[in-house]
């Protein structure tokens, strides 16, 4: 695979960018990839934003998502023998739909043509009752300028479609990176020498969410994550694309995840196996001890009750009034003052500033209308300001106990279309967490072009 490396990539963004003028000094680590863009242009006046639409809150019956979500996909990898038979790859692997079979065998003879290698590296998706979604083959398990992979999917108009991607056209824009499992999940500091700041957290929580559990035992071998990296420029964010723990002894890959990108909501990651583990990422937005108070009704504090002995020597107790409730709409993680909090998702800062109960809050807004709150603040990253642009993993602000608090915690909320989102809730699935019906061809073909060739 044709790849720069990580030095020559961090150089080149290095001679590439201007000074930057002389900023205060603060109490974040000083990152390689700023991490937000300042889009204000002098646009706003201050940093606080009352815009009381951003406050207003709505009934939470009013939105409540995909209770059952795309949950069904799930992703099958191999490397297909090659014989004389080749055109008959979909029905032996599994795909059950004649009308795909011959379609994919009158379309396939030139590319079985340019076979290198034993085997054809494959990755299909599946859905429900064995729906087929999407197939994605390549050209022999080399990886090279030469590779080429091929994409089949359904149309929705009917019929199939086919997709022709190069890896030489991809490798261009990605640096690999190999770094030792155990960095990675109990020193983040020797991960910070190979990766931009904001990308740290996000891989910290990326490999504890694809860990194998039945083998955790694996960092004290001498396991490797394996990552392709883009390191951006001024125009787009630096971005993990594809990440795997493997031997690399005998390349056996334990666990793998990929990015997926889109245009109308966040982007993602799904592993290797077709699971969505979104969710995670919008639900850890710092290092927290526990969970110290989730969605539902807690009591509104009331006077005790007292005595009436007016002119007479008996003392008549009076009942208590009734316990009054208020609704508590979001999540709080306890943790102490000072802890840094993470930007859930890319986004842009809506709000900030001091506001009643929340304290020092930020609001940031993200694609598909969601928002996400982080409220009780002690303190904002110094450089951040209304109208920037954030990325995933930039540190936003730190604990505290301002506002309506009754002790340090982070009160954390995700809203959609301003309704809130309890996404604790076991059945809540959003089109953030869960592969679209048009997406799983994106996602064999990452598998294929930017994993580790499969074997036979």
């Amino acid at each position: 695979m044709t790849l720069i490396t990580a030095s020559q990539a961090q150089t080149s963004k290095a001679a590439a960018k201007k000074p930057a003028p002389a900023r205060p000094k603060i109490v974040i680590q000083n990152t390689k990839s700023v991490g937000f863009k300042d889009s204000s242009a002098g646009k706003f006046a201050n940093s606080n934003s009352l815009n009381p639409e951003l406050f207003r809150r709505k009934d939470p019956n009013e939105f409540v998502g995909d209770t059952l979500g795309n949950l069904d996909y799930r992703i099958q990898r191999g490397c297909y023998r090659r014989s004389f038979s080749e055109s008959n790859l979909p029905a032996n692997i599994g795909i059950e739909n004649p009308q795909f079979s011959e379609f994919f065998k009158n379309q396939t003879k030139v590319f079985f043509d340019r076979m290198r290698g034993n085997c054809i590296p494959y990755a299909v998706a599946l859905g429900n009752r064995n729906r087929f979604d999407s197939l994605s083959i390549m050209n022999g398990p080399i990886q090279d300028r030469d590779t080429e992979v091929w994409t089949f999917t359904p149309s929705a108009a009917g019929g199939f479609l086919v997709q022709q991607d190069y890896l030489r056209d991809k490798s261009k824009r990605y640096t690999e990176v190999e770094i030792p499992l155990r960095d990675v999940l109990y020193d983040p500091r020797k991960v910070g020498d190979k990766l931009p700041v904001e990308l740290v957290w996000e891989l910290n929580s990326l490999i504890k969410q694809i860990y194998p559990e039945e083998s955790n035992s694996l960092e004290n071998t001498n396991s490797v994550v394996r990552l392709l990296v883009d390191f951006g420029d001024r125009d787009h964010w630096a971005q993990i694309w594809a990440t795997e723990i493997l031997d690399p002894t005998n390349k056996e890959i334990f666990a793998s995840a990929f990015w997926l990108e889109r245009d109308d909501i966040p982007g993602g990651f799904f592993t290797g196996n077709g699971e969505a583990i979104e969710r995670a990422f919008w639900t850890n937005p710092l290092s927290y001890r526990r969970i110290s108070r989730g969605v539902g009704n807690v009591p509104v504090s009331r006077k005790k009750p007292g005595k009436i002995a007016a002119n007479t020597n008996a003392t008549v107790p009076v009942a208590a009034p009734k316990q009054r409730y208020r609704a508590h709409m979001g999540i709080d993680y306890a943790a102490p003052i000072g802890t840094p909090i993470f930007s859930v998702a890319n986004g842009k800062v809506v709000h900030i500033g001091f506001s009643g109960a929340f304290g020092n809050l930020i609001i940031l807004e993200h694609p598909g209308n969601y928002r996400t709150y982080y409220a009780h603040l002690s303190n904002y990253n110094p450089e951040l300001d209304l109208g920037n642009e954030v990325r995933r993993g930039l540190e936003i602000g730190y604990v505290g106990s301002t506002g309506r608090s009754t002790g340090p915690h982070l009160h954390f909320e995700l809203r959609k279309d301003g309704v809130y989102v309890d996404p604790y809730a076991s059945r809540m699935q959003l089109d953030l967490w869960s592969m679209r019906d048009n997406e799983s061809g994106q996602l064999t073909r990452e598998i294929l072009l930017l994993g580790s060739p499969p074997q036979l």
